[in-house]
């Protein structure tokens, strides 16, 4: 018999959930960030390929750093934040296929002599895993405020230079400030939205 999660549970998820344009002063723990990167970690990719890389911003200077990246409407956003985590996408993921996908050798090829098919999978799926970990960070009490508004290739040359990862989005973590929330904006109908064939 298949578990349905209760209507409380429903609501901290989805529901009543918000996005957060400000923070209270309540620090996100070590324990936090990796109980939440424990619960995203299990949210399926194809071929377990789990391209999605983290950076979690806590420190005054990571702050600094990330804040002159940043839009201007967004800047309080990550300094006022207890964590702002960089979302990205490692485009050479497959290298750890062997250890993600051990029952299949060849699945490294699939994507590794093909880079287009490669980038798109790992951004894709960079995303998917990004998802994942909004819905982890409500699981585990945590408010989300999720941006885009950002300079992605300055925030590649300033956090992830020398590697194969290229950023996507970011998230601010923590407490949200209820005082900050602006009123909730609607959303499409399933027959808007949906088609059943």
């Amino acid at each position: 018999m298949v578990n349905i999660l209760s209507d409380h549970d429903l609501d901290i998820l989805f529901r009543s959930a918000r996005s957060q344009n400000g923070w209270l002063d309540t620090p996100v723990t070590d324990v936090q960030l990796q109980a939440l990167y424990d619960l995203l970690r299990w949210g399926p990719t194809p071929a377990n390929c789990s391209p999605a890389r983290f950076i979690f911003v806590r420190s005054e200077a990571a702050k600094t750093k990330l804040v002159a990246c940043v839009s201007e409407g967004n800047a309080a956003k990550v300094h006022t934040a207890p964590v702002t985590v960089i979302i990205g996408h490692d485009q050479k993921f497959y290298d750890k296929t062997p250890q993600l996908f051990p029952h299949m050798p060849s699945a490294r090829e699939w994507f590794s002599d093909n880079q287009v098919f490669a980038d798109t999978t790992a951004f894709r799926n960079g995303t998917l895993q990004g998802a994942y970990l909004m819905i982890a960070a409500r699981a585990i009490g945590l408010d989300c405020g999720p941006m885009s508004g950002f300079d992605n290739a300055q925030v590649d040359a300033a956090f992830f230079e020398g590697t194969t990862t290229k950023s996507n989005f970011i998230c601010s973590l923590g407490a949200g400030d209820p005082d900050k929330l602006f009123p909730r904006s609607p959303r499409l109908s399933f027959d808007e939205a949906c088609k059943v064939l």
